[in-house]
């Protein structure tokens, strides 16, 4: 039991202090970034709401590139707007709004210091004042309307001398949040991709093309209780990934206790299984306004495959501000069951351990340190054949160091280090990324990106060296960029190695206001005579 009650002490651990001051919003970098969404990360994202848009710099302007979706202490989840795409590590920039004191704060202020007892004394008589949960605003605001979509059609185009091929991609997302000032709220992202000249393939098995990745709908009772229906990835426990069913939420004071009954999305190709049962609840500690940011969340979740259990277990996740330049996040999974050879039983084990501390020594520099500590996620009911296996296999582990400099305004570098290993050695890699980012030249108006990436597994050994050039032109209507990349592959079991320049460009145009297409080419010429070329297009409306 003692992982269960490292975790109950972690979970109450980190928040006391509650009324200490929030460290100042920084600027913040892109993290990471996927085919959905772009993480960002900042010193802190206190005074960023959901909802937010954040910018990017084109010279002395700000220009709209992401909204904020979802966010922790530290790192923000947004969807891109228009034709946006940064790249990790650019930077992005937040407004954030200063707070104004409340009502009852400004009189005390403007109080003559002789009558403060005074004024005191009379707060403290029966009927004088108006008791306010905790973590609500003292004013309820109106929900408003607020409905944000997007349309796109897409080619990605691949040329070589063995194969020529397009792919087709058209996404549908929108998030329409309170309609008719009302409590209802939707969230939809549809994507439909197919092969040119390979349609039989889509008859076959429409969901392999056709991909729901999120379509529901939420009723807010209150500002602090919701229930929702449909596909959806719930935010306090995300790892879980979407869910299809039923989710209810109530916030009570600095709790938040929550349930989810459903079932899981088809493993294979992310259709609707209704065998793939779950259900599960969780509850939640939160900050309050003009506080020090701070999330836990402790929920138990069990998985079926038809009638017999596929999985149990219990999810943790924390992130805190410890210190006014520290920020941490934490998450744990332990499984509770086991099932071998037919014979099942509670067993505690701990599969899944992530630790993140970023430390921000000053304006100019900062330092993150990362810990994970992963084993196979078994399934007994769905991978059942491969028991022996899954259960021989060894704990995965991963480090990961890097900092970022910015000694002036237009210059910051940065570095990442990572090493992933396990006590055989099998899957051991070692990797380092370092960038040069030069923000508007002077004279030229052109920013640049210098990177080198080295990486050293127990197959492939890779050099990067790569340089990048972007422009602005015609006040943000279009944007260019160009970019050259040396790339040496070696295969030390194959005795092979190859290397490749690549050169490319982009370019985008902001046709009208909520219209934009953009353009890519990139060449490719390998050693070994396999030279090849991509081509995509994308043409998006916002509505």
């Amino acid at each position: 039991m003692k992982y269960c009650l490292h975790a109950l002490l972690f979970f109450f651990i980190g928040h006391n202090g509650y009324l200490q001051a929030q460290a100042e919003l920084e600027k913040g970098a892109v993290s990471y970034v996927s085919s959905q969404n772009v993480y960002v990360k900042f010193a802190s994202t206190k005074g960023i709401n959901i909802g937010d848009t954040l910018f990017v710099r084109n010279g002395e302007t700000l220009v709209p590139a992401l909204r904020v979706t979802n966010k922790s202490s530290v790192s923000c989840v947004c969807s891109r707007l228009g034709d946006s795409n940064p790249a990790v590590s650019s930077e992005i920039v937040a407004k954030k709004i200063p707070e104004t004191p409340k009502a009852d704060e400004s009189k005390e202020q403007e109080k003559p210091p002789g009558k403060e007892k005074q004024a005191q004394g009379r707060s403290k008589k029966p009927g004088k004042t108006t008791p306010v949960a905790p973590g609500r605003p003292l004013i309820q605001k109106q929900s408003r309307q607020n409905i944000r979509a997007r349309l796109s059609a897409a080619s990605y185009s691949s040329f070589s001398d063995r194969v020529e091929r397009t792919r087709m991609r058209y996404a549908f997302s929108m998030q329409g949040n309170n309609f008719g000032d009302s409590g209802f709220s939707t969230d939809v992202n549809v994507v439909f991709r197919h092969t040119l000249k390979e349609w039989q393939a889509v008859k076959n098995n429409l969901n392999d093309a056709l991909k729901i990745y999120g379509l529901s709908v939420k009723y807010d009772f209150s500002p602090t209780t919701h229930i929702a229906l449909g596909r959806r990835i719930n935010p306090r426990i995300s790892n879980l990934g979407a869910v299809d069913g039923i989710q209810f939420e109530k916030g009570l004071g600095h709790f938040v206790f929550g349930a989810i009954a459903g079932a899981r999305p088809d493993m294979r190709d992310y259709s609707i299984n209704p065998d793939l049962m779950q259900a599960g609840a969780y509850v939640g500690l939160v900050s309050r306004e003009n506080e020090r940011n701070q999330q836990s969340t402790l929920g138990i979740i069990e998985q079926h495959n038809g009638s017999a259990i596929d999985r149990r277990f219990v999810y943790f996740q924390h992130s805190n501000d410890l210190l006014q330049n520290l920020n941490v996040f934490s998450s744990m999974e332990m499984d509770l069951y086991e099932n071998i050879s037919g014979e099942s039983k509670s067993k505690l084990s701990l599969t899944n351990l992530f630790v993140s501390l970023r430390y921000k020594f000053s304006r100019k520099f900062s330092a993150n340190l990362s810990y994970d500590n992963r084993r196979n996620i078994i399934y007994y009911e769905s991978y059942k054949t491969y028991i022996d296996q899954l259960i021989d296999n060894e704990t995965r582990q991963g480090m990961r160091l890097g900092f970022n400099y910015r000694p002036i305004k237009m210059l910051s570098w940065g570095a990442n280090a990572s090493w992933r290993f396990q006590k055989s050695s099998a899957n051991e890699s070692k990797n380092l990324n370092t960038y040069l980012n030069i923000n508007q030249i002077p004279g030229l108006k052109i920013s640049a990106s210098i990177t080198a990436n080295f990486l050293q597994t127990s197959y492939i050994n890779s050099r990067i060296f790569g340089l990048r050039l972007m422009k602005d032109v015609f006040k943000g209507k279009v944007n260019t960029e160009v970019y050259y990349r040396r790339v040496d592959y070696d295969f030390p079991l194959y005795g092979y190695a190859t290397n490749q320049n690549v050169v490319g460009g982009s370019l985008s145009w902001q046709i009208l206001k909520k219209l934009s297409m953009s353009a890519f080419v990139e060449k490719t010429f390998d050693s070994q005579n396999n030279d090849f070329m991509l081509i995509n297009t994308r043409l998006m409306q916002r509505f």
